[in-house]
């Protein structure tokens, strides 16, 4: 603390109850920003204000990793950096909760519902159970299907990693959906409960955003996304290069969300 003969500076207290009422100001949620139907955040909470930066670029689809510990869902990539603070009810859903309260029901105003897709790490079947009940709670937040109909609320929420597959099918009502796989792409499950496909790139491209995509794969690329899009299903890919000229290539075949880490570059591409 700088001090001015013996008494605290008023210039350094005023610079510190601005900073105060700044930071306040800044993890308040806000989603001013106009939408990106094709922005995803991957591993989101890895970045300095989880969800917030993401809104903030209007992204419309969100990453977060959980581990189910002592019967709390909290957001890490590896275990080793679980906090309890970092729950996914503190991160996502109260903040969600709260936009979509001020926005008449959506997350940014007169927009598109908001995936958030839940990648459980390990023990899914336990992690599942903790959710669906959690999901309770925010019935009136998510995406819903009972009794066979579906019904699309401000966020809807997809299960990815260590999928309890039979278990989410026998939820009822069911509030998550599936992530499936390329393999799952000819698949006759219903959009509702398989919303969207989701594969590692480096497993059937070997293009990286360098020089011209070879016709083949290009073709390749575009057959996947007709084929999502006759299910009714979405498409994205991960570990795609972060790569305009790539990502040019995903928006171009209908690729329906493009991941990143760089949310701003991401969202600059799209938007131009």
């Amino acid at each position: 603390m700088i001090r001015v003969f013996g008494s605290v500076c008023p210039v350094v207290v005023l610079l510190l109850v601005s900073s105060a009422l700044n930071a306040q100001t800044t993890d308040k949620p806000t989603a001013s920003a106009t939408p990106l139907a094709n922005a995803h955040a991957h591993n989101d909470y890895e970045h300095l204000r989880p969800l917030l930066d993401a809104l903030d670029q209007g992204f419309t689809s969100i990453e977060a990793d959980v581990f189910l510990v002592e019967g709390q869902l909290l957001v890490a990539h590896n275990f080793a950096d679980v906090s309890k603070e970092r729950t996914l009810e503190k991160l996502y859903l109260q903040p969600l909760q709260e936009l979509a309260s001020e926005n008449q029901g959506r997350v940014y105003k007169d927009g598109p519902t908001v995936t958030l897709l839940v990648d459980i790490k390990t023990n899914g079947g336990a992690a599942y159970a903790a959710l669906h009940d959690l999901l309770k709670q925010y019935a009136s937040l998510i995406s819903v299907t009972y009794d066979g109909v579906y019904t699309e609320n401000a966020v809807t929420v997809i299960i990815s990693g260590d999928r309890p597959i039979q278990e989410i099918e026998d939820s009822k009502p069911r509030r998550v959906g599936i992530d499936g796989r390329v393999v799952d792409l000819d698949s006759d499950k219903p959009a509702a409960l398989l919303p969207l496909i989701s594969d590692n790139w480096t497993s059937h491209f070997r293009y990286r955003g360098v020089g011209t995509m070879p016709d083949a794969e290009r073709e390749k690329l575009h057959d996947m996304v007709r084929r999502a899009h006759a299910k009714g299903r979405r498409i994205r890919f991960w570990a795609t290069p972060e790569n305009p000229v790539l990502w040019k290539e995903l928006k171009d075949a209908g690729v329906d969300l493009i991941g990143t880490d760089d949310l701003a570059k991401l969202s600059m591409f799209l938007r131009t």
